[in-house]
């Protein structure tokens, strides 16, 4: 009997079960506390929830969590700019809340990338925990500009995480701004460190952490913008893909070439969700000999606030508080993002006329960046120029001919607006399925890509097809457009360096061109200049320019109607 005891004993030491919780988050955009200091009002997705939470997961299994940040989390709320850009001398918000939630690893995002070399390099050095990036490599040295991927062990059980960001950097930011960088394709680069991952290292688990999109976006000879899908399809050894990047929360399960299960979760933005995986290890003599992993995306928006967090960073909330406090001027009418899918609209047009203003360029472009963004009547603050105005993007003026202005336009609208075959169509390009920030339907691609032009009058005819829907009838000063004639056109930084590639695949002009046709970009970013501008007049009173719609108006009046009520409930 005592020796059957003793066997026994023996066995159950020899196998055991581990259990791992690995938490993500992505796209956060600065929602750090439960205050949205761009709208003055609380909010639900915040990291205030998100710490209560993992601070829950930590309590049943301790050390065994693992929590990683996939990126875009260096700009997109108030906290963020003054920490990037007025507060400089004081640790980057982002280094100091990834330390104090000890964040085991971070990843580059797109937009983590655009502050520049000082924000970003800065924030490296402040953290406790390594930012990933397999695929970012270093142009003196060839190796990676960051570290490519963190070796972590809980237990016994070997985990390996691998950074990628999206290698499309190039098509949205000016070069200065990755200055000694290049970017491979993610899918090529997680064939080659996995498998020098799998021989130095011999993990037992591999975790992807990857700032790319599910699939679609940007497509070249040398790399796909979003390769979430296809990495986990075609690349053998990962047991988890965290991805992020498109905003689009998702939960999917891959097989690998080698027909083993991926799974993979998008916790989509402004931390409303994580993405949450279980893996539970079995091991026999240190081997592991099964594993099982599950994983949702789930809502955190009912978890308590840390209310120990906030009070640890109470004294950055009051300083970025005090910053948009700051009166700028007043507005005289209440504008709304929401006019400008349906027309020329005072919002937008109001952007336009800055930048044409400051530019003294011929025409401008410009397009949404929020959906549903509000600036009411009255005193106008800080907090506001991050709604006129979302992200820090510099102001440019280029070089265009006047067919390439319509192609542009032509693209844009193409992206926007549905070909109408008859009266009861809608006039939007909607999708029923895309309603993460809408009511029941959304627009089927990215509203950040709805360019307008002022200094032109044109029309936009719904019923006919992509390519052929504008035409430009005049400039608005009443001279002759002329299509063979060169103008200065103002937009933003993103959409001159090819973001939306509406000057590329739109208008026609290659890639590599696009720099020299860059006659003037602003030093400092955008925003600042819209804010400089409302001080210097003290008083707006915003309307539309009206210099362009939507024909033929006995279709579009009601299909205009249709569809504002369905995005908007209008």
């Amino acid at each position: 009997m005592l020796g059957l005891t003793t066997l026994n004993t023996a066995t159950a030491q020899e196998t055991k079960t581990v259990k791992l919780r690995l938490i993500e988050t992505s796209d956060v955009h600065g929602s750090f506390f439960p205050y949205n200091f761009i709208e003055r009002k609380e909010a639900k997705g915040t990291l205030a929830r998100v710490s209560s939470y993992v601070n829950k997961l930590r309590q049943e299994y301790g050390k065994n969590v693992i929590l990683l940040d996939n990126g875009d989390i260096l700009q997109g709320q108030p906290t963020c700019y003054y920490s990037n850009y007025v507060a400089t001398d004081k640790p980057n918000i982002v280094s100091k809340i990834l330390n104090y939630m000890h964040y085991d690893a971070a990843t580059f995002g797109n937009h983590d990338v655009e502050p520049g070399h000082a924000v970003y390099d800065k924030w490296i050095k402040e953290l406790d925990c390594p930012v990933l990036g397999a695929n970012i490599i270093n142009t003196a040295t060839q190796q990676p500009y960051v570290k490519p991927y963190l070796m972590l062990e809980r237990d016994g059980v070997k985990i390996a995480v691998i950074g990628m960001l999206t290698p499309a950097i190039p098509c949205w930011l000016a070069p200065d701004l990755w200055s000694g960088m290049r970017f491979e394709d993610i899918e090529q680069s997680a064939q080659k460190w996995v498998a020098y991952i799998k021989q130095t290292e011999h993990p037992d688990i591999i975790v992807g952490l990857f700032h790319s999109g599910w699939s679609g976006g940007i497509q070249t000879a040398e790399y796909k913008e979003d390769a979430a899908q296809a990495t986990a399809q075609h690349v053998n050894g990962f047991d988890v893909i965290f991805f992020g990047h498109d905003h689009r929360a998702r939960k999917a399960v891959e097989k690998s070439p080698d027909g083993n299960d991926v799974l993979c979760l998008d916790p989509s933005c402004n931390a409303i969700n994580v993405a949450d995986a279980e893996i539970e290890v079995t091991l026999k003599d240190g081997k592991v000999i099964g594993k099982k992993v599950t994983g949702e995306v789930r809502d955190i928006t009912a978890e308590p606030i840390d209310q120990q967090y906030v009070d640890h960073f109470a004294n950055d909330i009051a300083e970025v508080k005090q910053y948009i406090d700051q009166k700028i001027g007043t507005i005289g009418k209440t504008m709304y993002t929401k006019d400008s899918f349906f027309g020329s609209s005072a919002f937008i047009d109001l952007i336009h006329n800055l930048q044409l203003e400051i530019t003294k360029a011929d025409v401008s472009f410009n397009a949404p960046l929020q959906f549903d963004a509000v600036i009411k009547e009255g005193p106008v603050y800080m907090s506001d120029m991050f709604k006129l105005y979302r992200y820090e993007n510099q102001l440019c003026v280029l070089r265009m001919t006047g067919e390439e202005i319509r192609k542009h336009l032509e693209m844009s609208y193409d992206l926007w607006v549905n070909t109408m075959k008859k009266k009861s169509d809608h006039i939007m390009l909607l999708d029923e399925n895309n309603s993460s920030d809408m009511q029941k339907f959304g627009f089927r691609n990215m509203t950040f890509n709805f360019d307008s032009a002022a200094g032109i009058d044109y029309v936009v005819d719904v019923t006919k097809p992509d390519g052929q829907k504008v035409t430009i009838l005049r400039m608005s000063n009443g001279t002759p457009f002329d299509p063979k004639k060169w103008y200065r056109v103002a937009t933003n930084s993103y959409r001159a360096n090819g973001g939306g590639e509406l000057l590329t695949k739109g208008a026609g002009i290659p890639k590599d061109q696009l720099a020299e046709r860059i006659i003037y970009k602003s030093p400092l970013d955008l925003r600042h200049y819209l804010a400089e501008e409302i001080k210097k007049k003290g008083t707006i009173m915003p309307k539309a320019n009206n210099n362009w719609h939507f024909v033929p108006e006995k279709w579009t009046k009601g299909a205009i109607q249709r569809d504002r009520k369905l995005l908007f409930d209008d």
